[in-house]
């Protein structure tokens, strides 16, 4: 990495094209969730390396579940042992695992998973890696206006305290900043229901490489590129 770069300090990526290399290399798409979980773990300890902060994935959205039964099921045993060895990892990279998304319905033993992979890496100090799981942006919104709306019938606060930062603050992204640069790989130009409030000021970055094929070094292109802007956040 040059020396030269500014560091984004949070990067977000929605990890896409994981079955189209799959099918491409005729191959089960289960494989190509794996080779996208063992991809996401190698660009991790990369994004430590080089001082980002916080590192956000799109890794299962509200909208995956009506896929196939099996390739749900597939995703679901995958994330539950992709957390049991990329936490211990983690801990020794000193990577802390957060996870965004309605974890509610989600099966017991997922869930415990996903709660002893937090606690595990929960005192490490680099990197910050936001597993964004069962995550919708507008299903995030719509909590953040549930539990805004409790506190008001609590009488906590009032409807006149309801500005940007409360809204921030009532999100899965609490106390983080807003991502610098999004990445999405495979070749999609959208978002996808992924950090609608957050996204607004982010800088874009599309590649039609798959994810399993983005590499460290589509990383530094990516933050090459995100230095060659200038970003006004508004402003002249």
């Amino acid at each position: 990495m040059d020396n030269e770069l500014k560091i984004p300090e949070h990067i977000a990526i929605i990890m896409d094209g994981n079955r189209r290399w799959a099918r491409e290399k005729g191959i089960e798409t289960k494989e190509g969730h794996k080779a996208g979980a063992e991809n996401l773990e190698e660009i991790a300890k990369y994004c430590n390396d080089i001082g980002v902060k916080y590192l956000t994935v799109y890794a299962f959205s509200t909208e995956n579940w009506k896929r196939s039964k099996d390739e749900v099921s597939a995703l679901m045993l995958l994330l539950k042992n992709y957390l049991k060895k990329f936490s211990k990892n983690a801990n020794k990279e000193n990577i802390r695992i957060n996870v965004l998304g309605n974890l509610n319905n989600l099966e017991d033993g997922l869930k415990k998973s996903i709660n002893e992979a937090i606690d595990r890496t929960k005192k490490c100090t680099g990197l910050t890696i936001n597993i964004a799981f069962n995550y919708g942006g507008r299903d995030e919104i719509t909590n953040a206006m549930k539990k805004i709306a409790q506190k008001i019938k609590n009488n906590e606060i009032d409807v006149n305290d309801i500005n940007e930062d409360l809204i921030t603050q009532n999100l899965y992204t609490e106390n983080q900043p807003d991502p610098d640069l999004l990445i999405r790989p495979g070749g999609e130009l959208r978002t996808s229901n992924f950090l609608p409030w957050q996204l607004v000021y982010s800088e874009f970055y599309f590649t039609d490489k798959y994810w399993p094929d983005f590499s460290n070094s589509d990383l530094e292109e990516a933050i090459k590129v995100f230095n060659k802007r200038n970003r006004k956040f508004g402003g002249k």
